[in-house]
């Protein structure tokens, strides 16, 4: 393979070095995030998923909704476990801090098991809320 050449001289395409560090699910959304001009490199904008990553260079790209600060340490030889995947980069990010706006939205709470509101039920909770006249 051509990309073999690549990692014995240090450097790796950026779209299978972000697959094998397992930031992104596949190849191909790896690619379609640096063609889109949203990821930089050592802080200039690249298109290509071609271009070589080398150690230290830096990563910044937006990831849902957060943006991403990666140093890379070394180039990937496979996309193994997680573990493995995260001794091939350096999160540079600052820790982000929780808040009420990160903890997961719930609505009304109602017993496990309890199925759904009788009619009687139905009637006293549209009562409370005014909905239901008689």
């Amino acid at each position: 393979m051509a990309d073999e050449g690549d990692v014995a001289g240090g450097g790796q395409r950026i779209d299978r070095w972000l697959w094998y560090t397992r930031l992104l699910k596949s190849r191909t959304l790896a690619a379609t995030l640096v063609t889109s001009g949203k990821l930089r490199l050592n802080g200039e904008r690249t298109a290509k998923a071609s271009r070589l990553v080398r150690p230290n260079d830096v990563l910044t790209f937006p990831l849902g909704p957060h943006i991403r600060v990666i140093k890379v340490l070394k180039p990937g030889t496979r996309r193994g476990p997680a573990p493995e995947a995260q001794t091939l980069y350096e999160d540079m990010d600052p820790p982000r801090p929780r808040d009420a706006s990160d903890a997961p939205k719930s609505g009304p709470v109602r017993e496990a098991g309890s199925g759904r509101p009788t009619k009687k039920e139905r009637r006293q909770t549209e009562a409370l809320k005014g909905e239901y006249d008689e």
